[in-house]
């Protein structure tokens, strides 16, 4: 049984990658296959890959999710929406020197006041006046990772989303993603390789630590997903032909594995706390595309399930002395489930 200390790493600071680089597809991709390590260009993944193989991307978009404000008092405030719930109602974690009670009035980007509602854990109920993704759209900000040492600009609100985001609602980009241009599906797709959606709206939950030596005691955060009907056909027939289902990121893969707790992939909405660590049995995914992820993190769990736990840690410890770029928009490993 693996403890959260068994995930922890050392990371020399400068690796952690603070900017994009030029072009997607020009960063390093190191690949995992058991214990095998080969160190290649993520544009490699065309000749990597097999025609029938399916990549399946996770299409969520960004939204501005990220507002600064002041309460009735004069206090300072910054809300990070995490979830839209309906037009006018999100959820959103509220730093502020003083918790505000239910019935707060809070007034953001000196734009437009919100309402306190009740409280969930972390989160608050903050209630809009109007559109909350319009007004975010208009009033908020990008909201980079927190490891990330400037504040986003037009650049980062190109670079930060995906080339196929489609459905807004997540506040931190599937970043697996982030290598892939149009040129490479277009090559990807001449190759043979087929392409499926899922949507899965990454929260900030997701940059949480996990604060318990004893993963068993671990709070899941939740994120909701959608399968649609064409993305579970496109699963079948790609398994039943031999293909190999590839995850790109690990939020693709939450989804997917989310909606194969019954023992087949099947279409429809729901929210997940799947936690996946050593041990899990994977149910649909034979290789996952992903990034390099914090000590400590669930990610980095998920991968060691994935990939085999002592794989990844020489994996790890290969691109710290190759000087692999960490995190969100850093570089990429494509591993072989063991």
């Amino acid at each position: 049984m693996y403890s959260l200390s068994d995930f922890d790493f050392a990371l020399p600071p400068e690796l952690i990658a603070q900017t994009p680089l030029a072009e997607r597809s020009a960063s390093r991709l190191l690949q995992v296959q058991g214990a095998q390590l080969s160190d290649r260009r993520f544009s490699d993944i065309v000749d990597l890959l097999q025609p029938g193989d399916l990549l399946v991307f996770n299409d969520t978009r960004v939204i501005k999710a990220r507002l600064f404000g002041v309460k009735e008092t004069g206090g300072k405030i910054e809300a990070m929406v995490e979830r839209i719930l309906d037009a006018r109602t999100v959820h959103a974690q509220v730093r502020a020197s003083k918790s505000p009670p239910p019935g707060t009035r809070i007034r953001l980007a000196d734009a437009f006041e919100v309402t306190v509602g009740e409280r969930f854990g972390e989160f608050y109920t903050l209630h809009f006046p109007a559109d909350a993704f319009d007004l975010l759209e208009q009033y908020g900000s990008l909201p980079l990772p927190p490891y990330i040492d400037h504040e986003a600009d037009a650049y980062d609100e190109t670079r930060y989303q995906t080339v196929y985001a489609k459905e807004p609602g997540a506040v931190a980009a599937p970043t697996a993603g982030l290598h892939f241009d149009q040129t490479l599906l277009e090559q990807l797709s001449a190759r043979g390789v087929q392409q499926a959606f899922v949507t899965l709206h990454v929260g900030a939950g997701t940059f949480q630590p996990v604060r318990v030596e004893d993963l068993s005691q671990h709070q899941m955060h939740s994120e909701w997903y959608t399968i649609p009907p064409e993305t579970v056909a496109a699963v079948r027939a790609t398994k039943a032909a031999g293909g190999r289902v590839v995850a790109v990121g690990t939020t693709s893969m939450r989804a997917l594995e989310s909606g194969s707790q019954s023992g087949e992939l099947k279409a429809g909405s729901d929210d997940t706390q799947l936690f996946i660590t050593p041990g899990y049995t994977f149910k649909t995914v034979d290789q996952l595309v992903t990034n390099f992820h914090l000590p400590k993190s669930t990610l980095l769990m998920l991968v060691s399930a994935f990939a085999g736990y002592e794989n990844i840690r020489a994996a790890y410890a290969h691109a710290i002395a190759q000087k692999y770029r960490f995190f969100s928009y850093g570089d990429a490993m494509l591993l072989t489930r063991t």
